[in-house]
């Protein structure tokens, strides 16, 4: 059997360490019309563009009215670079559900890799935790904690470019 132009990227984009999934998704509505609407515009406009995508697919359920509230589903599949790319659409979309489809069997990853992906998911933490503390705190106190982020972020970029010397890698 031939393969066709998808299996091929997948395949080679897998080989250097991206990642096929299945992302499963849920929403709710007071209203029908507008929960088909949000997920194709979430698949189509967001995640298709997201850091790292290569493609994706989905499906979107009808809704279904359960006690005058409207839910639906959509499953999607995503080739994603690498697990640093998977991480920040998990963080950012929050499917309800991740299936890993390929590699089948194990992942390998570089430490370096590894820890591009880690100094990610750290940096996308302390943005959603700024992001929280700017609307909940008084203004100075929220202006010493922007401080301590920002030395903390210097002292990152010292470790790091110390660290690729030793002959890690980061991006």
């Amino acid at each position: 059997m031939a393969k066709n132009e998808v299996d091929e990227t997948t395949d080679r984009v897998v080989q250097r360490g991206g990642l096929l999934v299945r992302l499963y998704f849920d929403v709710h509505s007071e209203r029908q019309s507008d929960l088909q609407a949000i997920l194709a515009d979430m698949i189509n406009n967001r995640l298709l563009k997201a850091d790292g995508v290569k493609y994706c697919f989905g499906s979107i359920d009808e809704p279904i009215n359960t006690n005058g509230v409207y839910a639906t589903s959509a499953i999607v599949t995503a080739l994603l670079d690498n697990l640093e790319h998977l991480i920040g659409v998990v963080f950012t979309f929050a499917p309800a559900a991740v299936e890993v489809i390929k590699p089948a069997e194990r992942y390998s990853i570089a430490p370096g890799e590894l820890q591009s992906a880690l100094i990610t998911l750290s940096g996308i933490s302390a943005g959603y935790s700024e992001y929280i503390l700017k609307r909940v705190m008084k203004p100075e106190d929220y202006e010493r904690i922007r401080g301590d982020i920002k030395a903390r972020e210097e002292l990152g970029k010292r470790i790091m470019a110390k660290g690729k010397g030793e002959g890690a890698t980061s991006k």
